[in-house]
């Protein structure tokens, strides 16, 4: 009999290379699946899954569900495949919330299951005795209040007729309506039949198999999908509603409400070549399309870099394209996060870091070292601000971070984004940009849709670029970027132009002069760093005249009005309580909604009693992503 430290090796040596394929493929069987392997080192222990992939993991995912919009509820059947050491006769799979009404193995012989005891944060394990089935079928249904769904009203979408359904997995939420090992570690090819109201259009995050759906049950389409790619769990997303596409290139589009498809359409316009500047960087874009699903205002991050097809928020779009960085980042996770992936969540820097250093890349690529010189001066400035915050010697600090015990989707610091993009910069500053891009782009090679973990990717370095220079080594730092608290000696400060005529500017404007009006014509970046630079405490005369000269309460661009609602309601400047409100009233972005939060409880009996009316009034339109967040400082 094969042991499990055999099965180990097994997939360890089982690698996914291929490049990907188009959208749209025929249905026809394409060939032996994807296996990826599994990680057995400490740092890839998944504290926030159930499951033993050792013993026995999911390898695909085969859903046939319904969206059901008046229970809110998402039910049907999935078929799980499974690799299994030999012997092996269970499997733990996770759930949050799911009923399970029965699990079957292929031929329909019940299969007996338990469901565990569990905690908040992970939900509970499902165990299944399987036996020698090596496929089985569970029946079940979501939850009403599923954490990764979000039901909305038509009254609560753009266009006022149709219900609207959309999901959130990451970090540890699709277990709320699939039942399958929801760990990144575990990646899984998967397809799915859909049905929905025939009024609904039905998007996925894999090829579809039927773009216009297919003739259901009565007053009811069906949709089909496909991921023939393993991906970690959590990529698989699904949307449904009044949903219009348009194409802007040969290999992407734009999905949204038919009423917002002029302005977003107009914002992607670049889309097609930042997926040619990312390839020329890091190699070939192997998803086949990159289409954007531009979502109601209550989806709760930036975006979600789904494959095939990214999940964005309404607030980027800015009239000027100004905010396009956004789409820069998530189009980079198709190589950082999605080919190669955070085998646990205590390295999200992985994921995230990679991916920030790549997006200022592609910025610099379509828009020239200048814009990109400005956006790497505000990640370490929002770095600065985090850090000083939470303690600069504190775990939060570090790259690799514990988080037994923690809710992933708690986390509220960015420093696995910025201090993440500050490593690699760093690394291109010492090691010279040609030799780190070519390092980089074979990295991406190697490891295409695999797992990985810090100790992996620094035995990486050492293997593939360092090569025994031990001078090398020691002037990069490895150790104390991932494993230190706080930002090494030797990290590439910004460039100190980048904002020269803001600062000065600054200068002038606190030494008693008037608002700048070169504000203007300064970029998003120049602006917010005007305001972020200000001196926290203002008088009101000042920060009225602040407003009137430079519009700031009437801003189109949510990133600017954000910076300024901050400065100003610290100062309990009572004109910026109605621009606050309406904003809070017209979205759910949780990097907006919480600090705005914050702000307004951290101000007593002036803020508090707006918070409390504010939350009573926006809290409904939030997904629950937001809504925990605020729960709890609410709660405070």
């Amino acid at each position: 009999m094969r042991s499990l430290l055999a099965l180990a090796a097994l997939v360890l040596s089982a690698c996914s290379i291929s490049p990907g394929g188009n959208n749209a493929r025929a249905e026809a069987d394409a060939g032996p699946r994807q296996v990826a392997p599994i990680l057995t080192g400490a740092e890839a222990r998944d504290w926030h899954s159930f499951a033993r992939p050792e013993v026995a993991r999911v390898t695909h995912v085969a859903l046939d569900l319904a969206l059901d919009f008046e229970a809110h509820r998402i039910g049907g059947t999935a078929a799980l495949d499974i690799q299994a050491a030999d012997g092996a006769e269970e499997i733990i799979l996770d759930s949050k919330g799911l009923e399970i009404s029965a699990v079957t193995d292929a031929t329909g012989q019940a299969l007996p299951f338990t469901i565990g005891e569990g905690d908040a944060i992970r939900g509970r394990p499902v165990a299944v005795r399987m036996g020698a089935a090596r496929q089985i079928r569970i029946a079940y249904r979501s939850a009403p209040d599923a954490a990764a769904l979000q039901w909305l009203t038509p009254a609560q979408t753009a266009g006022g007729r149709h219900p609207y359904l959309f999901s959130q997995g990451q970090a540890i939420l699709n277990r709320t309506w699939i039942p399958t090992q929801d760990s990144p570690g575990i990646r899984q090819t998967w397809e799915a039949r859909i049905t929905a109201p025939a009024a609904l259009t039905v998007v996925m995050s894999g090829d579809r198999l039927m773009p216009e759906g297919e003739a259901a049950e009565e007053g009811r389409r069906a949709f089909r999908f496909r991921m023939d790619h393993p991906v970690p769990s959590y990529a698989i997303a699904i949307a449904a509603g009044d949903i219009a596409f348009r194409s802007l290139g040969p290999r992407t589009g734009v999905w949204t409400e038919p009423a917002m498809l002029d302005r977003a359409a107009a914002e992607l316009v670049d889309t097609e070549r930042m997926v040619e500047a990312a390839e020329r960087l890091y190699g070939p874009y192997r998803w086949g399309r990159y289409d954007l699903l531009v979502l109601p205002p209550s989806f709760p991050y930036g975006g979600m870099e789904n494959p095939t097809l990214t999940f964005l928020t309404p607030t980027f779009i800015a009239g000027d394209r100004s905010l396009v960085g956004l789409v820069a980042h998530e189009l980079a996770h198709s190589w950082s996060g999605n080919l190669v992936t955070n085998a646990a969540w205590g390295d999200s820097w992985l994921n995230e870091g990679v991916t920030s250093y790549f997006e200022n890349r592609i910025m610099e690529a379509l828009y020239g070292r200048e814009r990109a010189a400005q956006e790497a001066a505000l990640s370490w400035d929002s770095m600065q601000r985090d850090m000083a915050e939470i303690g600069a010697t504190t775990n939060g600090t570090r790259l690799h971070v514990p988080v037994e015990g923690q809710d992933p989707d708690s986390f509220g610091v960015t420093i696995a984004y910025d201090k993440g993009a500050l490593f690699l910069r760093t690394l291109e500053t010492i090691i010279g940009r040609e030799r780190w891009d070519a390092y980089l782009r074979a990295y991406f090679d190697r490891h295409a849709f695999q797992p990985m973990t810090s100790a992996r990717f620094l035995a990486d370095l050492r293997q593939h670029l360092i090569r025994g220079d031990a001078a090398l080594e020691e002037r990069l730092g490895l150790q104390d970027w991932i494993y230190g608290a706080g930002v090494p000696a030797n990290a590439a400060r910004p460039d100190p132009r980048a904002f020269a005529g803001v600062d000065a500017a600054l200068v002038a404007y606190e030494g008693g002069g008037v608002p700048p009006a070169a504000y203007v014509d300064w970029t998003t970046a120049e602006r917010l760093r005007f305001i972020d630079a200000l001196p926290r405490r203002q008088d009101g005369a000042r920060l009225a005249a602040l407003d009137d000269a430079l519009g700031l309460s009437q801003s189109g661009n949510s990133e600017v009005l954000f910076a300024w609602l901050r400065l100003a309601l610290a100062n309990r400047y009572q004109p910026a309580v109605a621009p606050t409100e309406r904003f809070l009233a017209t979205m759910g972005r949780r990097k907006f909604v919480v600090p705005l939060f914050q702000a307004l409880m951290a101000q007593g009996d002036w803020g508090r009693p707006i918070a409390r009316r504010l939350y009573q009034r926006v809290r409904p339109s939030w997904h629950p992503v937001t809504a925990s967040s605020v729960d709890a400082l609410m709660r405070g």
